[in-house]
């Protein structure tokens, strides 16, 4: 019998080492690499090129051909996946355990007047067949459950389906015949991958892969993974919070800049259509440290409440925490605030929250989050008719802004009466009832607000 041979792969990153080593030298990872099988078919070799002729082509000459898409019934989906899911398409959606990847799912298999085949590595059919009871929705008798870890089994049952959608949960979970290692590891999700790859473009089928996440937030597995399949979406969300953000961090169809939003209730995920509306808490009294932003999200404009709370440190060292917002960039603007306009906040506490749940990366935000330190600072509420777009710079100057006019017509349309902007933003007056208020510096803006 011949000897096998091994081979040792980092479980972090999919690197491969011929021997045990304590860390890994690519990723740095400790106690990562696991000893694995490495098979090799020696019986007969592939033929080094492919049997179907190919020429070179000028790129003039090439016709753009538009790729047909699968219009799914949450607009949410279809405006991540940049207009519906392309036909031979392999998305990849990670997230943390419960934050509702299944769910979003199984409801897109409930609710699509398609041929679906669900496998599932995870759950037995009863436990899927008790949740699809609980979204109460609309029932697709085309929904075709198989409880399965068998690569093989799997494409066999679905060449002989010939389904229209297949979603696998999880990618984790699967395990191939021809590689000696147990599920999860680097070789079985690469050899997996590869074969569902192969089936969903040579049958020309869109296919959902379900991934586990790493303490780090990263996809688990080889990082090929996310190289090798065509959309990388992530489902993300403060459990403590209804809101899930489902974000593209890869699309090789369409933008990776949109968002979509749903909320968590007990029927499963709802979409929701307007989530500045659900955000912004209305409020019986005007409180101090809050203060409206006018973020936008691809083409998506939003409007979210930002709260802050300064006082006085009670230790030598003052704190800094925020949620939702990167705490460099807050440090970066209490330095600001401090150096530049005057303000005394070196002994004080800051406390910043987006609320919601929701976290983002939009510079606009500098402005509202500098109006909320103000207010509490000084104690003095800011209007709730009046919201803030702006990028601060390190000398102090407020700068302009990405898409300010779809901002200001979002503003508008929710019955805002100010909004703060930089004045450097080429904004015709004129066409918006909402009135614009021109900021330059941020002593300027102190004087303007207060």
């Amino acid at each position: 019998m011949a000897k096998l041979k091994t081979a040792y792969f980092c479980q972090n990153c999919g690197s491969q080492y011929p021997q045990w080593t304590g860390q890994c030298k690519n990723c740095g990872e400790w106690n990562t690499l696991v000893e694995e099988v490495v098979e090799k078919t020696a019986s007969h070799k592939a033929p080094p090129f492919s049997k179907t002729k190919q020429h070179v082509i000028n790129i003039i000459e090439v016709e753009a051909i538009e790729e047909p898409r699968i219009k799914t019934p949450s607009d949410e989906l279809n405006r991540v996946l940049g207009g519906g899911i392309v036909l031979g398409s392999v998305t990849l959606i990670g997230g943390e355990p419960g934050i509702g990847k299944s769910t979003l799912l199984l409801q897109l298999a409930l609710k699509m007047k398609k041929k679906i085949f669900y496998v599932s590595g995870e759950e037995s059919a009863s436990q899927i067949k008790m949740r699809a009871d609980r979204l109460a929705d609309v029932k697709n008798p085309n929904c075709f459950l198989y409880t399965e870890t068998s690569l093989e089994k799997i494409l066999h049952e679905a060449k002989k389906l010939e389904p229209d959608f297949v979603i696998i949960d999880s990618i984790q979970t699967l395990q191939s015949q021809l590689i000696e290692s147990s599920p999860g590891t680097v070789s079985q999700i690469r050899e997996c991958s590869n074969e569902i790859i192969k089936y969903a473009k040579e049958n020309n089928v869109p296919v959902f892969l379900v991934g586990h996440i790493t303490k780090d937030g990263q996809i688990a597995g080889p990082k090929v993974l996310e190289h090798m399949v065509d959309v990388v979406l992530n489902f993300d969300g403060d459990r403590n919070h209804l809101f899930r953000l489902l974000r593209a961090n890869k699309n090789r169809f369409g933008s990776t800049a949109e968002i979509g939003i749903y909320e968590m209730i007990s029927q499963g995920l709802k979409e929701i259509k307007n989530p500045s509306e659900i955000l912004i808490t209305k409020k019986s009294e005007e409180l101090s440290g809050n203060s409206v932003a006018v973020t936008i999200e691809g083409n998506r404009p939003m409007l979210l409440e930002i709260q802050a709370l300064v006082s006085s440190a009670v230790y030598g060292t003052p704190q800094r925490s925020s949620t939702g917002f990167d705490s460099k960039r807050l440090n970066m603007l209490l330095a600001v605030l401090e150096k530049r306009a005057g303000f005394q906040l070196g002994a004080k506490d800051v406390f910043l929250n987006i609320t919601g749940g929701i976290k983002t990366d939009d510079p606009a935000l500098d402005l509202a989050v500098v109006a909320s330190i103000l207010s509490s600072n000084e104690d003095i509420p800011i209007s709730e008719h009046y919201c803030f777009a702006g990028e601060i710079g390190l000398s102090g100057e407020i700068r302009p802004i990405a898409q300010a006019e779809q901002r200001i017509s979002e503003a508008e349309k929710l019955g805002y009466e100010k909004i703060f902007v930089s004045n450097l933003n080429k904004i015709p007056k004129k066409k918006f009832g909402i009135k614009i208020e021109e900021v330059s510096k941020i002593e300027d803006f102190h004087e303007r607000l207060f």
